[in-house]
């Protein structure tokens, strides 16, 4: 990861042109949620689809994960997001696994002990439903449920409207990233799709820590960002960025600042 001042010409304010002022970042609308998800949810079924022999043992950067697991997690992760009496009914089981971890520790350990005879084949033929019937009930969820407050070691407190519409997303997302680099398999990015949950990424960081920066991300799904003036200038790789605000990577200033993966 390399962290130094952005290139580029800055303009008499010291920012550059093309630089996007966090604050004008639209929220993800329950709308453009659905077709993010649906778009992510291909993408990481397209990358597994490539995957055979012994790449389904490879380490992922999720330490207690190989790269099988991680597949029968979103299946059971999408199974628990389809109907939101099954998310519950995960939830509670998971928190009895929990035994003084986070809740969504215990969660995960659910979703693989419900599976632990599971092949990464199996998992994988079952993807395409289970994230068909997860994009129905995602965008089915009881608006009274979504009010529900939750919280994040490190990040604060959001919805569970926010965790439907905009996290899960993300955490199929990062998945795609943690396998795509096990595997040595490419992942496929584009400004349309990645670019724009990178750029939702970079709004909720900039809001939970409140202080000024200017940002430079590259790669495809990257872009110039700022917030406030006189801050500290960053510029790195757009999916290192995000590893590291996710706490897969040591972040220090501002990037010690993570947000809900």
């Amino acid at each position: 990861m390399t962290i130094s001042m952005p290139t580029g010409s800055p303009g008499a304010t010291g920012v550059r042109p093309t630089t996007i002022d966090v604050g004008t970042i639209p929220a993800i609308s329950r709308e453009e949620s659905t077709r993010l998800a649906t778009t992510e949810y291909a993408r990481f079924t397209n990358l597994v689809g490539q995957l055979h022999g012994d790449d389904f043992s490879k380490a992922t950067d999720c330490t207690d994960w190989d790269v099988r697991t991680m597949i029968v997690h979103q299946v059971g992760a999408g199974e628990g997001h389809a109907r939101w009496i099954e998310f519950f009914r995960q939830f509670i089981l998971g928190m009895r696994l929990a035994k003084g971890r986070e809740p969504v520790d215990g969660l995960n350990d659910f979703h693989l002990r419900e599976r632990a005879d599971w092949s990464a084949e199996k998992a994988i033929a079952e993807l395409p439903g289970v994230q068909a019937r997860a994009i129905r009930g995602r965008r089915r969820f009881p608006a009274p449920l979504r009010l529900i407050p939750i919280s994040s070691p490190g990040v604060g407190r959001f919805s569970l409207g926010f965790l439907f519409d905009v996290v899960l997303t993300r955490d199929t997302w990062m998945h795609r990233v943690d396998i795509s680099r096990a595997t040595g398999k490419e992942m496929v990015l584009t400004a349309d799709h990645d670019g724009r949950i990178i750029a939702d990424v970079v709004a909720d960081w900039a809001r939970r820590h409140g202080r000024p920066f200017e940002l430079g991300l590259t790669g495809a799904a990257g872009g110039d960002y700022r917030q406030g003036s006189a801050g500290e200038h960053l510029n790195m790789d757009a999916v290192e960025f995000c590893r590291t605000i996710s706490g897969r990577e040591h972040g220090t200033g501002l990037l010690a600042q993570q947000v809900v993966w």
